[in-house]
């Protein structure tokens, strides 16, 4: 700064100098436009006084047992390491006496982390993020007029990273809750909590995005409001003094603030802390798919239009989704009547349906959409996946070379059909040329191609005999337990 003022005070003389030696002229004088109004930065003190008394430190503690006999161990073979290796005694470290077995040592309570959370209603109700209570076994909850209380756990999701605890007390100020939907990007919005410990902390930014892709049930809003460890669990309000999220996750490459953090759509957390204060747990709806994106070549090859929907990579055996008639390749574009426009659209709606709760969903086959009716189960713990089939010995019936694709294929024999759980397909012996380069290998089952189911040998080459040789053609295939479009370009 002073380099700067130095500068401009000895450039002021030259300048004035440089003026007079010009010769006077005589110029009319035009008019200097007038600067456009400029808009004021916004004020948030309102807001911190507002909703600043229902933003709490939280901080969780864990028990731990004293390991003092054995950090007598490590200090004598730490000696015993330096003598024999350098000739020399542990620094600074005095010698210790005959070893002793190691005695139990009493649980003591040591610090676990810090986060911020909000009183959610006047009775103490205080939402926050899963992470932050996660393995804590005290959780104590500090207002901003220092009073302290401890929390009992009511229940934490962490599926998606929110948690609710409870406090004895009533008359507690507590937040509003806003309208996510009305939320605009560009919008200014603020934060308050615990960065680093330091409690009371407000910061602001505006909506970079909405509608974030983080994670499977939660399309985060996205801020450059400064976020940093200990601002988990604390909320995003907007200027109208409404809480619109919760602070919960930033992307760094350092640990700290980088300019973009993510915060959970309030809308969504308060779905899922009814569900905890209710019950202390979330229950959420399953159909048994796993699935996948729709690309844009994909969606153009198989009539689709425009990239849209989640493809059904495989159907769980016995699954509503199964019982349903879903098939593997299957396109569902549309639940309850609502469009899927990406793949993560799916998990979402049907985790916020009620288990039991029949649905009709639509489904894009083969050129054609399907409506099917599907009765919601509960989602379950993640189930290991299955191996892929084991080859079978049994001869294949028939065989056949494209040469334009640059593949082999057999028939399946039945015993191959009930070991991979297909009804139909023929299986590459042989990649080469234009179906190598487009990721097809030995072991790949072609179920059909060019939106045309597939038997046998004798079909598939027929199929591709028909498909358009100055367009990729669109096959569905199976490896392992699931499936997926490939796009072949055949040679010319």
């Amino acid at each position: 700064m002073t380099k700067k003022l130095s500068v401009a005070a000895m450039a002021a003389p030259l300048l004035t100098a440089v003026a007079l030696a010009m010769p006077a002229i005589s110029v009319a004088q035009a008019p200097v436009p007038v600067a456009p109004s400029v808009r004021g930065l916004p004020d948030f003190t309102d807001l911190v006084e507002q909703v600043g008394p229902a933003v709490v430190n939280i901080r969780t503690v864990e028990r731990v047992r004293a390991g003092a006999g054995r950090g007598g161990q490590v200090d004598e073979e730490m000696q015993e390491f330096f003598r024999r290796f350098f000739g020399i005694p542990l620094p600074n470290v005095p010698r210790q006496g005959p070893r002793q077995a190691p005695q139990e040592q009493p649980e003591r309570e040591v610090p676990r982390g810090v986060g911020s959370g909000f009183i959610i209603s006047p009775d103490g109700y205080v939402m926050t993020n899963a992470h932050v209570v996660d393995g804590a076994d005290e959780v104590l909850v500090t207002l901003p007029d220092k009073r302290e209380f401890k929390a009992k756990l009511v229940g934490a999701d962490k599926r998606t990273d929110v948690a609710v605890v409870k406090i004895e007390a009533t008359g507690l100020p507590s937040v509003r809750i806003g309208d996510v939907n009305r939320l605009r990007v560009g919008e200014w919005v603020m934060a308050i909590g615990s960065p680093f410990g330091l409690e009371n902390t407000v910061t602001a930014g505006i909506v970079s995005a909405k509608q974030r892709d983080t994670g499977d049930y939660l399309p985060f809003i996205q801020t450059d409001v400064a976020v940093n460890p200990g601002n988990s669990g604390g909320p995003l309000i907007n200027m109208r003094g409404e809480v619109v999220g919760i602070n919960s996750q930033i992307y760094s490459r350092s640990g700290g603030f980088m300019g973009i953090s993510f915060a959970i759509p309030i809308d969504e957390a308060m779905r899922v802390s009814e569900q905890l204060r209710a019950s202390g747990r979330v229950t959420r709806g399953r159909i048994g798919v796993q699935i996948a994106e729709v690309t844009r070549e994909v969606a153009e090859s198989i009539g689709l239009g425009k990239p849209q929907g989640a493809l059904v990579r495989s159907v769980e055996a016995g699954s509503p989704a199964e019982k349903a008639g879903v098939e593997a390749g299957d396109i569902i574009t549309r639940f309850e009547g609502r469009a899927i426009e990406k793949a993560s659209d799916l998990p979402r709606q049907v985790g916020n349906t009620k288990p039991g709760t029949r649905s009709a969903i639509t489904v894009f086959r083969r050129g054609q959409n399907r409506d099917l009716n599907i009765t919601i189960a509960e989602l379950e713990p993640e189930q290991t996946a299955r191996r892929p089939a084991a080859r079978s010995s049994e001869a294949p019936k028939a065989a056949g070379t494209v040469q334009a694709l640059g593949l082999t294929v057999v028939d399946l024999t039945e015993a191959q059909k009930r070991e991979l759980k297909v009804k139909r397909g023929v299986r590459v012996e042989a990649a080469a040329d234009a179906g190598a380069r487009a990721g097809l290998r030995e072991g790949d089952v072609i179920l059909s191609v060019g939106n045309v189911e597939i038997n046998n040998v004798r079909e598939f080459e027929s199929a591709v005999g028909k498909a358009d040789r100055n367009r990729p053609v669109n096959m569905l295939i199976q490896r392992g337990d699931l499936v997926q479009f490939v796009l072949v370009r055949p040679n010319r």
